[in-house]
């Protein structure tokens, strides 16, 4: 009887890592990590934020008030937000001179250079702000990169996106606030 608890106490410690490790990997692979996303924002007012450029120049958000506002929060570390930044690059090229304004705010980005390199890279030309100490992305709540959030012409917050965009996901945040894309 001794040596069957010894064996089985023996396996314990693995077994109890196993199911750990499968609730980790289910718990990040769930269905809601990515894509439109419940946020404690949604139909309020755009937190406020005065932000600076990578070139210093001074945005306000709430300057943007009477156009439609896509924030996308990105780090030039993150994979997906490789794979978005062509699709926010075109729809800046195609919406900004129809009123669309799109913001790039750079999270935890450990080296400016690097930051600078992602926007050479892919060649996006909206404003990508620095966000110190990440006091905007805590207002937003944002808990990771990229997320995306929608603002409507009057400041409100209609839509956020969690993960990399796709165009599917992108037009229909788009389409709450206003915006037909493509």
């Amino acid at each position: 009887m001794a040596k069957r608890l010894a064996g089985w106490r023996r396996w314990l410690p693995p077994v109890i890592s196993a199911v750990l490790v499968t609730a980790l990997i289910a718990a990040l692979l769930r269905p809601g990590r990515s894509g439109i996303a419940g946020s404690p924002l949604l139909d309020k007012p755009a937190p406020a934020s005065t932000l600076r450029s990578l070139d210093g120049v001074k945005v306000e958000l709430a300057s943007l008030q009477g156009r439609p506002v896509v924030v996308n929060f990105w780090a030039s570390w993150c994979l997906p937000c490789r794979d978005e930044a062509p699709l926010l690059r075109s729809l800046s090229e195609t919406q900004s001179d129809r009123g669309l304004a799109v913001l790039g705010i750079s999270f935890q980005e450990p080296e400016l250079q690097n930051a600078r390199a992602f926007i050479w890279e892919y060649a996006l030309a909206y404003p990508s702000l620095i966000d110190p100490g990440a006091r905007t992305a805590i207002n937003y709540g944002v808990s990771g990169v990229p997320e995306t959030f929608f603002i409507d012409r009057q400041g409100i917050v209609r839509s956020a996106d969690r993960g990399g965009l796709t165009p599917a996901r992108l037009s229909e945040g788009l389409s709450r606030i206003g915006i037909k894309w493509p």
